[in-house]
């Protein structure tokens, strides 16, 4: 039997306006709300609302066999009850189906594990609130940012109470092994690794409308064999992607809706195949085996590692100041600050400052809203120096204090900086 397990990671960051140096002290509005609310609105007509609709009559024709998982971050949370109520609406009548199993994951889609478990911890524990707030449900299952993962970050999710993790299933750590099996993390004792088949996932979210593959087009016949033919060599096909593939990254023109419209009914040809939420694998299957994910592994590009969040100084910079004041924020108790702090943790921020491929057009350059890295730094930058300002007039104290080595100092102009900076 192949159990197939669709997982959509639902996300939107909050954009920053553009903050130059010269409003540091003197403007405090830091994020571009006008831009947040044209993407939305854009992406909800293109994706959201017709996706959820087509899952929705996909989840009643099947009479509740075809099943779907959603982590949907707190950042796109926010800005659906802001700009687009109707695409939370739409979330919540698909939860009443009992069909659709939400994920948890920290709250601002971020890096905070790698920086402060304290902060994860917290951001973990504000998203698990506002799945029960919004859908009933208490995940058991969780998500990192990402698909962020090693063996010490499974075992914090084991003891926070999570069930099971989802990782990549990269082929560095699998070792010949395959990823259509449920395995155990290293160290961690009961927790179960759900591991995306990146080969199946990637047809989909990014060789679906190329004509350049060589087994383009894509059909739903076609696919659904390739996932009929796993049966007897695995119990899981993980399928793992940005819900942002229908309609957003592979247009409606591209026969997409259509492909997904036509999938559950080949798929479910096979008396063998099944659709499944997450909650009943945990109860299916064993783990086959345990693996050992020692470095952080990721879905991100071909390296599958930490490089597009953390891969030069530009990024490495931004992220120890940004946790570098972390303490200070918190001691000021201004809600508003630390509210406006954490948005600044969303691992899209240094995403943004990525300089591998640049130039070549690649996936990061698709996604950067500004016209260079350099100038999501500098951007990023300004802000923190505000920010350390606002720290200083809530707590005065800290302005004299020559000793306080761990205060940020970076009240330079962030373009000079940048000349200090090699990549």
């Amino acid at each position: 039997m192949v159990s197939v397990c669709f997982y959509f990671q639902v996300h939107q960051p909050n954009r920053l306006r553009e903050y130059s140096i010269f409003d540091i002290g003197n403007n405090s509005d830091y994020f571009d709300e006008k831009k947040n609310e044209e993407i939305m609105k854009k992406v909800a007509g293109k994706c959201y609302l017709p996706t959820n609709n087509l899952m929705l009559s996909l989840i009643e024709k099947y009479k509740g066999k075809f099943r779907i998982n959603y982590s949907i971050s707190g950042t796109a949370i926010e800005q659906f009850e802001k700009y687009a109520p109707e695409v939370l609406e739409s979330f919540k009548k698909l939860n009443k189906t009992g069909c659709v199993e939400f994920l948890n994951e920290t709250y601002h889609h971020s890096l905070a594990f790698i920086y402060s478990k304290e902060e994860f911890r917290k951001q973990v524990k504000m998203h698990r609130k506002k799945i029960k707030e919004l859908f009933g449900q208490e995940p058991d299952v969780f998500r990192n940012t990402e698909l962020i993962l090693n063996n010490e970050l499974a075992r914090e999710a084991e003891k926070m109470g999570f069930r099971s993790i989802l990782g990549e299933g990269a082929d560095h750590i699998l070792k010949g092994r395959s990823p259509n099996f449920v395995y155990k993390p290293k160290t961690s004792q009961k927790i179960k690794l759900l591991l995306k088949n990146y080969k199946l996932s990637d047809d989909i979210a990014f060789r679906f409308s190329n004509k350049g593959w060589k087994e383009y087009p894509l059909t739903a016949e076609k696919y659904a064999q390739w996932i009929s033919s796993i049966n007897g060599n695995g119990n899981v096909v993980n399928l793992f992607m940005d819900y942002e593939t229908f309609g957003e990254h592979q247009w409606e023109d591209t026969g997409i809706f259509k492909f997904m419209r036509k999938l559950p009914e080949e798929i479910l040809k096979h008396p063998d195949n099944e659709f499944v939420n997450i909650s009943e694998i945990i109860k299916k299957y064993e783990p086959v085996g345990e693996l050992d994910i020692h470095s952080f592994v990721s879905w991100a590009d071909i390296e599958r590692d930490l490089s597009a969040w953390m891969g030069n100084k530009l990024q490495e910079s931004s992220l120890n100041e940004l946790y570098r004041i972390e303490k200070y924020i918190k001691a000021t108790k201004d809600k508003k600050l630390i509210e406006e702090w954490r948005k600044m943790t969303t691992s899209d921020h240094f995403y943004y400052m990525c300089t591998k491929w640049f130039n070549d057009g690649d996936v990061h350059k698709y996604f950067n809203p500004y016209d260079s890295p350099y100038n999501g730094f500098i951007t990023f930058t300004n802000i923190l120096n505000d920010m350390v300002l606002r720290i200083k007039e809530i707590i005065p104290e800290i302005k004299n204090q020559d000793n306080e080595k761990n205060m940020l100092n970076i009240n330079d102009n962030p373009s000079e900086k940048l000349k200090n900076i090699e990549i």
